[in-house]
């Protein structure tokens, strides 16, 4: 019997409607693909992916109804010719079940691994691109080629072509860190498919920086910390979470953990246990999309606009994480299982991490009349993946609290990008080194939140401070109050943050109501953090408009699953939230989808420098009417076998 016929033919196929791909259904896609004759030498796996079936099917699955198909969404790209094809297959039939040729005009599929290494064979080979090293003075040999997305800026010779753009870093030994040494000034305009160099920008000749940036070097250390002593984060009992395949229990939580190429990690039907049932709060979240827009105008670097997860599918390059260094205390490892580029399943071992950590104080009171003092301490479950795009390293951590409350930060290290500083000065850039500048930058991220808060009837309130003046019902001044819209439609649901009036958005069920008669709900508490610096007329504001606005609501669609569409490699823009709102659907009591756009703005210091450390951003989810009183009054009190050691007497 084949993998299909077996996969076809398994009892629990219809258990998997919402798990991860396995090896075994991967290998099936394969297979499938291979009979239906779509595949040859030069086919290459860009994507393999679950395409996740529609909500709405999958909730009456859960109810007793039919399974949907389980469907794999697949992208290929021959190499040879540069077609690419977006194909389904369908694993419960065993057959292809559509197939659409890519019009690469509109679009591109995102950058392979392989272009990586295959962008260096080709400068290696063209004169004039060593030509342009060597008046450097620098040894072609001893560079390293960093490809890069090209973005889109209706150059002629490059409409239809699978461009990718090219800088040259200086590598002066096999262990050294090439980020140290840019060779400034230089830009090749690669076509990958024909292996030729369309364009070689030869702006101006900079002095390659000297100064190495290998962080590993013991002489870089600044002494002081050698009297740290261990920390050791210990559960003698375990973990209070359970784990069951992809389900995961701890508290009053139960949610379902996915993997994806392209989003990396997925958190899926987050419910919260109050009393006998469990009350859905979030369906689907994940990060579906983020862009690092660059400030420096230059003929040869204005184009740097790098989405790493549509782009690059960051998912691909998610670490392996390492107990003690990675994650500390109890931890539950989940592996990750993707495709590769020849079709064929491969593992990324202990990909996800789940554990607990101690949060501080819970709640605490100190009764004045009562004498009683009672303190309980706040934990939260962590659950995080790290991915590693180029010279940066993102860390998405999802935390889930005791009282209900969801947060998402993403932690940004690595090494910043880096660029010749000129000797005149930058308006664009920061010295970091003896002729290093690291470039001004956005990281702006997407998360999708497909909200469910008591079910599928829900709306967005947005509420801020009301200022009340002085008058007859307010003779004092010291008033003010909430003042609360409702957004009605998606033509309303593109909306800004605004600091200066705690502006929030309330996510509310219009048909559950606690006991006081409010409706349930949650609350978006979204950072103060700028949105694209970029113009509203340049070619990044077009492709990542999802970047302009903090907060944008949709009706939920099961097609609608990137803010900046599907293709995003060398698409003009235009494509994703705007789209999708441009039907101007209602979203009042609806099956409603959030995306929030936050991010990081960062203008690059020495203490960025070699590696960059850990900077945080994020936003939270927390309970707001969704309890009757506070959920956490059943905490037990911390029982310790020791507080501290005590001094030696």
């Amino acid at each position: 019997m084949s993998t299909v016929e077996s996969l076809s033919a398994a009892a629990d196929i219809e258990a998997r409607v919402l798990e991860s791909l396995s090896a075994a259904e991967i290998g099936a896609a394969r297979e499938i693909l291979a009979r239906a004759e779509l595949i040859g030498p030069t086919c290459r796996f860009v994507y393999v992916g679950l395409d996740e079936p529609d909500k709405a099917q999958v909730l009456a699955h859960e109810n007793g109804g039919p399974a949907p198909a389980r469907l794999v969404r697949i992208l290929l790209l021959d190499i040879a010719t540069g077609a690419s094809r977006d194909v389904l297959v369908s694993l419960t039939a065993g057959e292809v079940h559509s197939d659409t040729e890519i019009d690469t005009a509109c679009g591109q599929v995102p950058i392979l691994e392989e272009e990586f290494a295959a962008v260096g064979v080709v400068l290696a080979a063209n004169e004039t691109w060593c030509a342009a090293l060597r008046t450097r003075g620098v040894d072609p040999a001893m560079t390293v080629c960093v490809p890069l997305s090209a973005g889109h800026y209706d150059i002629p010779n490059e409409e239809g072509r699978r461009i990718i753009r090219v800088f040259a870093f200086r590598q002066d030994h096999p262990q050294d860190h090439p980020w140290a040494h840019p060779v400034d000034g230089l830009c090749a305009y690669v076509d990958i498919i024909s292996r030729e160099l369309v364009d070689l920008i030869d702006h101006r000749t900079f002095e390659v920086p000297e100064e190495h940036g290998n962080f590993q070097d013991p002489a870089l250390a600044l002494p002081g910390y050698e009297g740290l002593k261990p920390i050791e984060i210990t559960q003698p009992e375990g973990p209070s979470f359970t784990v069951d395949g992809d389900v995961v229990e701890w508290a009053n939580w139960r949610l379902r953990l996915g993997f994806d190429a392209r989003e990396g990690l997925i958190l899926r039907q987050l419910a919260f246990r109050d009393g006998a049932r469990y009350r859905p709060v979030l369906y689907r979240a994940s990060i579906a999309e983020m862009v690092v827009p660059y400030a420096d105008p230059s003929p040869s670097r204005f184009w740097q606009n790098y989405f790493d997860t549509g782009e690059y599918l960051f998912g691909r390059f998610t670490n392996s994480l390492r107990l003690g260094c990675d994650c500390l205390g109890e931890i539950h490892y989940f592996d990750a299982t993707l495709s590769d580029e020849l079709g064929m399943p491969r593992t990324i071992e202990n990909a996800i991490c789940l554990h607990e950590e101690d949060y501080g104080t819970l709640w605490k009171h100190t009764d004045l009349f009562t004498g009683v003092s009672e303190v309980r301490r706040q934990r939260r479950l962590v659950i995080s993946f790290f991915t590693t795009v180029g010279n940066y390293d993102y860390g998405f951590y999802w935390y889930l609290y005791l009282d209900g409350t969801i947060e998402c930060e993403a932690k940004l290290t690595g090494v910043a990008f880096s660029a010749a500083y000129p000797p005149e000065g930058s308006p664009y850039q920061n010295e970091v080194a003896p002729g290093l500048g690291l470039p001004y930058h956005q990281h702006l991220f997407s998360a999708r939140l497909d909200m469910t808060v008591d079910g599928l009837a829900n709306a967005v309130d947005e509420v801020e401070v009301g200022r009340v003046p002085v008058g007859p019902g307010n003779p004092y001044g010291n008033a003010f109050t909430a003042k609360t819209t409702r957004l009605t439609s998606e033509s309303e649901g593109a909306r800004d943050a605004d600091a200066s009036v705690g502006r929030v958005w309330h996510v509310v069920n219009t048909e559950q109501t606690n006991r006081m008669g409010q409706p349930t709900g949650y609350v978006l508490h979204a950072q103060q953090t700028p949105t694209l610096l970029a113009d509203p007329s340049s070619s990044i504001a077009a492709r990542a408009a999802f970047t302009t606005r903090q907060l944008w609501v949709t009706r939920y669609a099961p097609g609608e699953r990137y803010p900046a569409g599907d293709l995003v490699n060398q698409h003009a823009g235009g494509d994703g939230l705007p789209a999708y709102m441009a039907a101007n659907r209602p979203i009042e009591g609806e099956d409603i989808v959030l995306w929030h756009t936050f991010g990081l703005t960062h203008f690059p210091r020495p203490e960025d420098w070699p590696v960059m450390p850990v900077d945080y951003v994020g936003f939270t989810l927390k309970p707001y009417g969704f309890f009757d009183r506070n959920p956490v009054m059943g905490v037990p009190a911390t029982t310790q076998s020791h507080c501290c050691h005590p001094e030696p007497q």
